[in-house]
């Protein structure tokens, strides 16, 4: 029975050698509870414990080395030890009898014949000695759960072997077969008639409850079990690793930093002929001599902030699940030794896509095709894998659809937010080019014919860094990036077209030597029917000069200038009345003229007025919603953009090409100017033209005594003054809450949000105060912000 539940665990791992060390460790436990049997029973369970030690570290030593795992054995078992039930549950199917793997169902099931002989051996109660390996196997069900066929054939001989085992422990009856016989009238009908009536009590019980569980049991047999992994999480890659986009530009600036030393075996097979243009397979150059690119993470979810892994990885053996690989495709075998060296987190850098893997226990995500370490890696780390280079039949891709449905949901979806140019582009991309992988190509070339690539660019790629990117002033810094910017603008203008894309971050390797930072770059795929996942280059040539991106494309203003406005058509006016005859004025009883006037200017007024009014209370209504409602990151965004206003009001509007600490420097600056301009002319100005001011440092807005401890704003490098005083320093706060809300969202606190309303208030009461007063006035009342409040700066 106990060997049956081991044959149940097994359907889920790769080959038997779990079935024949679980029958082992049955036959050892009920061997040893045999042959002690008459020893006392405190002496069976010490003697069974030591037998199931060497039994276990046997199997354990056997299965490390069928699996060739690096390390001693201590370190083997230890960590099996410690890690044994997560592993069991988190490992990929089919599951590699490795330590961590067979060492709990192989303690079990020790365990449960030690338990199970003792019972029905030396107890004699068989039936109850059932119970271990009954339970056995029903945990052996559970944790196969819906991962296998139904067990139909294990349970039906389990059924069988238990019938088997009752009928041959049965005791002989005794002479004449009646219990009773020899014993006096009396006492003999006393025990007829309570074996009558105990045999009929549990006739009654089996009926009753094969009435009552039989239809429940009949209408959960087509159930679908209950998989045990949900309740447990796989491995998890470090935050560093969530995205390894945001990596390329910190090693772009250390090139020669040694990340990897490749060694690679590659035998020469059949190659490929190169792709007509675009070159999506790889550079254009045969199987054999093209540069290797070596997959450090996919990233498939955008949600226009960041590129996110959102893989789940499961603990993996040495082989590795096998896909078919795509009708008419070229499958090269590359087998790589890889030496870690400087490269830090989790993610196991490998050639696409990986089928073996030796010397470092992984994690696999059969959906990107990409490993983990999930211990981290660290110098010095080496392992073999062996990846079979898929390559598709180019001359298929002219025709290729792309697939749609929620399959693919997920790498189609576009993040709201989008900005309008971005549409405007993918439109216009998508207009001049039908077919899928047309509509790719003309993507990937009008990327590397405007655009350059530089190391020195900033990292980003949410939604305002690739506009500015795309259509930023090349003088400013737009129209340059490293490849995260053209790998991501690729993406998201691919799924804006209707192309299912994802971005990869990986390594170029001429296959032996070292890899460096330099060689670190990011590259988009787009999904093909039938075809799988085909590689882009939207690299710009080492010798092409890009093009202005506004020769081929300028992205409409969205307001036309007011030369621009049509100007309104006149409408034919009705006939004039007929002038009346010359004469005295005739008294008709109307309302006396200075009435009318009086009256049309006290409705002027009062319209005036309540104009006003309305303005004053849409805005103090704007400011109220922006600073207290929503969730902490959304008031910390209202009381940004409460400061972004301020500037336009100030006459220092910002662009949305600006980060928030270039924002705040603004914010210093319109500060301090503005106070500057509030001083008075006598004697309050610096000779030198700095704009530093001598016995002003108790002086403070609009001419007022400053509190201790609140410098009035200075300039750069003035004397005894702040930049910006505290008002200034908050503003920097406020800048890094944005950044925070921005790029680690859900971590904004309650207090967070109520201290950037405070900052974003001083800070317009500070900028306003400096203001002349009927500019003061003013300012609560004008329009501008209700304008803007769609902006999300």
């Amino acid at each position: 029975m106990i060997g049956l539940a081991g044959v149940v665990l097994g359907r889920v791992y790769a080959g038997g050698v779990l079935t024949g060390l679980v029958f082992g460790a049955a036959v050892g436990s009920v061997l040893v509870s045999v042959a002690a049997r008459r020893l006392p029973s405190w002496l069976v369970a010490p003697i069974s414990v030591l037998a199931m030690a060497g039994w276990t570290a046997w199997s354990l030593r056997f299965t490390a080395t069928r699996a060739e795992l690096p390390g001693a054995f201590a370190e083997v078992a230890a960590d099996a030890a410690r890690n044994g039930i997560p592993r069991l549950l988190t490992a990929m199917i089919p599951v590699e009898p490795t330590p961590d793997t067979v060492l709990v169902p192989l303690v079990a099931a020790w365990l449960a014949g030690l338990a199970g002989a003792e019972v029905a051996v030396r107890a004699g109660r068989v039936l109850l000695g059932y119970l271990p390996p009954l339970l056995l196997y029903a945990g052996a069900l559970y944790v196969v759960g819906p991962n296998a066929d139904p067990a139909i054939r294990p349970t039906l001989a389990l059924v069988a072997v238990a019938v088997l085992g009752l009928a041959v422990s049965a005791r002989p009856a005794t002479a004449g077969g009646d219990p009773a016989a020899g014993l006096a009238p009396a006492v003999r009908t006393a025990v007829r008639a309570r074996l009558a009536a105990a045999s009929t009590a549990g006739v009654a019980v089996v009926v009753a409850l094969t009435a009552l569980l039989g239809p429940l049991v009949a209408t959960r047999v087509q159930d679908r079990p209950v998989d045990p992994r949900r309740y447990v999480e796989p491995p998890q890659v470090e935050t560093l690793d969530e995205n390894p986009l945001i990596r390329i530009s910190g090693w772009a600036l250390n090139p020669e930093q040694q990340l990897l030393d490749v060694r690679t075996d590659r035998p020469a097979g059949p190659t490929a002929a190169p792709p007509p243009t675009g070159d999506p397979a790889g550079n254009g150059e045969p199987a054999g001599e093209s540069p290797l690119r070596i997959r450090l993470a996919v990233l498939s979810d955008y949600d226009g902030v960041t590129w996110r892994v959102g893989a789940t990885y499961r603990n993996a053996g040495r082989i590795l699940p096998a896909a078919a690989p795509a009708p008419d495709s070229t499958v090269e075998t590359v087998r790589q030794e890889i030496t870690v060296a400087d490269l830090t987190g989790r993610l196991l850098p490998a050639v696409a896509t990986p089928r073996e893997v030796t010397g470092a226990r992984v994690a696999y995500d059969p959906a990107t095709g990409t490993l983990i370490r999930p211990e981290g890696l660290s110098p010095g780390l080496r392992y073999t894998v062996t990846s079979e280079r898929e390559r598709p039949e180019v001359n298929l891709l002219a025709t290729a659809n792309v697939p749609a449905g929620d399959q693919v949901a997920r790498v189609l979806r576009v993040a709201d937010g989008v900005p309008e140019p971005l549409r405007r582009l993918a439109t216009q991309l998508a207009e001049e080019n039908g077919a899928p992988y047309t509509r790719a190509l003309a993507v990937e070339q009008f990327l590397a014919e405007h655009y350059r690539l530089v190391a020195d660019a900033p990292s980003g790629h949410a939604y305002p860094n690739l506009n500015f990117f795309l259509f930023g002033p090349r003088n400013g810094g737009g129209q340059r990036g490293t490849s995260e910017q053209f790998a991501a603008a690729f993406a998201v203008l691919g799924r804006l077209t209707g192309l299912p894309t994802r971005v990869v971050v990986g390594f170029e390797s001429t296959g032996d030597g070292p890899v460096r930072a330099a060689d670190a770059y990011a590259w988009p795929e787009v999904l093909f029917e039938g075809l799988g996942w085909v590689p882009f280059d939207p690299l710009p040539r080492p010798d092409q000069e890009p093009r202005p991106v506004e020769e081929d494309f300028r992205p409409q203003p969205e307001d036309p200038p007011p030369s621009e406005v049509p100007e309104p058509t006149l409408e034919p006016t009705a006939e004039p009345e007929p002038a009346a005859a010359p004469g005295p004025p005739v008294d008709g009883g109307g309302v006396p003229t200075p009435v009318l006037v009086g009256g049309g200017a006290g409705g002027v007024l009062l319209l005036v007025g309540a104009l006003l009014l309305t303005l004053l209370l849409m805005r103090r209504s704007l400011t109220r919603a922006r600073l207290g409602r929503g969730d902490p990151g959304q008031r910390i965004a209202g009381a940004w953009r409460e400061v972004t206003d301020a500037l336009r009001l100030a006459g220092h509007p910002v662009g949305g090409d600006l980060a928030a600490t270039e924002v705040a420097a603004r914010a210093h600056r319109a500060l301090a100017a503005a106070h500057r301009a509030g001083l008075p002319a006598s004697g309050t100005a610096d000779p030198g033209g700095d704009g530093s001011r001598s016995g002003m440092a108790d002086v403070g807005v609009d001419g007022r005594p400053a509190t201790p401890g609140h410098a009035l704003p200075g300039p750069v490098g003035a004397p005894g003054h702040d930049v910006a005083g505290p008002v200034g320093a908050a503003v920097d706060e406020l800048a890094d809450l944005l950044n925070q809300v921005a790029f680690a969202p859900g971590t904004a606190t309650g207090e967070q949000a109520a201290r950037a309303a405070t900052v974003a208030t001083d800070y317009v009461d500070a900028l306003r105060a400096a203001r002349p007063w009927w500019r003061r006035l003013l300012w609560s009342v004008h329009p501008g912000p209700l304008r803007h409040r769609s902006q999300t700066r």
